[in-house]
Parts: structure tokens; C-alpha cells; sequence
């Protein structure tokens, strides 16, 4: 009761205002509560930016080293569930393959010849639906290359994906498990070792094996969380985009004129909508933040969402405007030691899915039969993302 008297607008949000049009909790929390306890959640949220970053930055006051992490529940102990020296040990083997000029360097050919590959599979019908047939496909389609895994497939992959995903999901509502994310998992971890025993010069899992600073268990691990963030948040981070873009016919002719835009245009998406809406720390002393007398042991979520929108930083933050001078200040993929490891690979990605539709589609837009907005509590990304374009008649 004291908890309720202290933060009402906390103690009367619900999992409906954080899931469908989250924005306007948001700010209404940023504005009144910026650390509000949420009984929803049983945490504590975070959703103005400077209070963000504190606690992103503070990996020895707000950790993921704990054994409630639902993740290390399912694939063990990895990059995003380690702090300090173990996590720079889990996270140093892959560091290399996913700057951005290595990036740039591997990936850029494959991801435009499959970014243009699936588009052209689409353009002669007029219509589609973008999420599942393009950003989708091409995610997980880049993760198998990225990884370079033995004998596995994309749909393979994809189906691994999926399960695992669900195991912790379960976990995360407090159910037990879904077994086929044990078995999905032990697939992986086959595909994984066969990988290394191959031992190619690509792969970035037989690297991080040669360098004996990681056991192959920890290896799969950490390859099962790569998996993990280069499909669910990319795939939402080009249907967004997607969706941002077309909705905003005087921004999309910006970038029609002038496509070295289509930048401005990624980043000011990731600022509007990110992908991952929220990241969990755990306090691992009592502190005061924000107003909040936070204790040891209490879950902290940061609404990388809520940040994204703060009008100390951003103005007019509901406003998709590509002219924005500060879009790259979003922190959409996270900061301090655990920002995304991926995230020039997912630019890339983003980068070449829209400039293929855009180019291979004419009169790109939004389907008017089939309107969308993104949705989801954690991972925010809309159902479906259908659109037509006009295809020409043959004469």
C-alpha cells in the first residue's frame, strides 16, 4: 500500500498500456514517475534517459549476473547473462567479426544478394506481407551465414530459433519450460560442435573455440544468444523501419530523392520504436534512483522505449522527422558492456531491405485494407507489415 500511495501511475498501469500503444504510459511514467515501481512487471521501470543510461552503465550496482535471468535458464551462462572479466572473456572471441568494418567487409555482398533475392521473389504479385516473407526470411538467412554453422540450413535454423525462444518465454511468465527448447538447444549444440570440429576460417564459433578462452559448452551458449538477438530483434527492426517509412509519405520522398537518407531513416526509426522495448538488471545493493529507494535483489527494467522518446533530449519525440540532428543518440541497442554486439550487422541489414524494396517495387505502400502499428511488451514489432506496389503491364 505504501508502494501504491508512493507511485500510482506505476501501481495502475497494465500489461495492456506497456503492450499495445505503449507511448503515452510511457511518458506520462517519464514525466511523474521516472522510476516507478510497477506491480505488473514486479520491477522497477526506468524511462527517462539519463536514469537509463545510469543503470546500463552501472553493470556492478545493476547486473544480469543472476539466477533469475530466464536466457541462462535455457542456454547457460553467455555474453548477456556474465559481468565483468567473465563477461569480456565471453564476449572478446566474437568481437572482431562484428565490427563495422568486418561487417561491411563479409557481409555486405550477401546480405544485398539476399535482401534482393527474397524482394524479387515478391515483385510480380503486387501484394504482400513484408514481415514474414522478407525481413523475417533475411534475418535468419544472414544468421547462418554470420555463424557459419555445418550442415544447418536457414529454415533449420529459424525452427531452432523459435523453440528456444518459447522455452523463455515460459520461463519469463513463470511457466515451466516448453521441452522442445531443451531439444532445439541440444541440435544446436550438435550443429555447433560439428562446426568447430570442421574447423573453417569463417565461422566466427571455431574462432572462439581456438582461442581456448571459451569451453565449446560456452561456445553453443553463446551462439544460441546470437541467434537469438540477430533474428527477433532484427527482423522487428526492418519491419518497423518498414512501416515508419511508408507511413510518412513526405519522409519517404526524402529518401526517393535522395537515398543516402535511408540512414537518417533507420536511426530515427530505432529512436521511435526500438526492437527490444526493455532490458532487466538486477540491483545488487539497495540504492536511490530517480527518487526511488530501489533494494538489493529488486529486478530494474529500462525502457529503452521511454528513453527514446524523452523530450529533455528529443524534441518533438513523437515526431518521425529524418532531419533530426540527434536521432544517433537513441539507445535502441542498448549501452555500456552489454550494448548489441550485432548492431552494424542489423544497420546493414535494415540498410539493404528497404533500398531493395524501394528500388524493386514501384509505388511502394502501405496496404489500406490491412492497417498495423507495432505491439509487444519486450520484443515491439507489428503482426504484419502488408503493403502493394503497382507492377507493370505487359503488353
Amino acid at each position: 500500500m505504501v508502494t501504491a500511495r508512493r507511485f500510482p501511475l506505476g501501481s495502475a498501469t497494465t500489461l495492456t498500456d506497456l503492450t499495445d500503444d505503449a507511448h503515452p504510459r510511457l511518458a506520462l511514467l517519464r514525466a511523474h514517475e521516472p522510476v516507478s515501481w510497477l506491480p505488473v512487471l514486479g520491477g522497477w521501470l526506468v524511462t527517462r534517459r539519463d536514469l537509463a543510461l545510469r543503470v546500463m552503465r552501472d553493470a556492478a550496482t545493476f547486473t544480469v549476473d543472476e539466477p533469475r535471468f530466464s536466457t541462462a535458464q535455457v542456454v547457460g551462462p553467455s555474453m548477456l547473462s556474465v559481468e565483468g572479466a567473465e563477461h569480456k572473456r565471453h564476449r572478446a572471441p566474437f568481437a572482431d567479426p562484428f565490427r563495422a568494418q568486418d561487417v561491411h567487409d563479409r557481409f555486405t555482398g550477401f546480405v544485398e544478394q539476399e535482401a534482393a533475392r527474397l524482394v524479387a521473389g515478391i515483385r510480380p504479385r503486387g501484394s504482400a506481407e513484408l514481415r514474414r516473407e522478407v525481413a523475417g526470411p533475411l534475418a535468419v538467412a544472414v544468421v547462418a551465414e554470420s555463424l557459419g554453422l555445418v550442415g544447418a540450413a536457414a529454415e533449420e535454423v529459424l525452427t531452432w530459433y523459435d523453440a528456444i525462444v518459447s522455452a523463455v518465454s515460459d520461463l519469463t511468465a513463470g511457466r515451466p519450460a516448453n521441452p522442445a527448447g531443451a531439444a532445439a538447444f541440444d541440435q544446436l549444440r550438435g550443429s555447433v560442435e560439428a562446426t568447430v570440429a570442421a574447423g573453417g576460417d569463417t565461422s566466427p564459433l571455431v574462432a572462439a573455440a581456438r582461442s581456448k578462452r571459451l569451453k565449446l559448452p560456452e561456445v553453443v551458449a553463446n551462439a544460441a544468444v546470437l541467434m537469438f538477438g540477430g533474428i527477433e530483434t532484427t527482423e522487428g527492426m526492418i519491419a518497423n523501419a518498414v512501416l515508419h517509412l511508408l507511413a510518412h509519405p513526405g519522409q519517404l520522398a526524402l529518401v526517393r530523392a535522395d537515398p543516402d537518407l535511408v540512414d537518417a531513416a533507420i536511426e530515427e526509426s530505432l529512436r521511435l520504436e526500438p526492437a527490444a522495448a526493455n532490458v532487466d538488471r538486477y540491483a545488487t545493493t539497495d540504492v536511490t534512483i530517480g527518487g526511488a529507494d530501489v533494494r538489493r535483489g529488486d529486478l530494474v527494467v529500462v525502457s529503452l522505449a521511454g528513453a527514446n522518446r524523452d523530450p529533455e533530449v528529443f524534441q518533438d519525440p513523437d515526431v518521425f522527422d529524418l532531419r533530426r540532428d540527434n536521432s544517433r543518440l537513441q539507445l535502441a541497442f542498448a549501452h555500456g558492456p552489454h550494448f548489441c554486439l550485432g548492431a552494424h550487422l542489423a544497420r546493414l541489414e535494415t540498410r539493404a531491405c528497404l533500398l531493395a524494396l524501394l528500388d524493386r517495387l514501384p509505388g511502394l505502400r502501405l496496404d489500406p485494407a490491412s492497417p498495423t502499428a507495432p505491439t509487444g511488451l519486450v520484443f515491439r514489432k507489428p503482426p504484419a507489415v502488408r503493403v502493394r506496389w503497382d507492377v507493370p503491364v505487359r503488353r
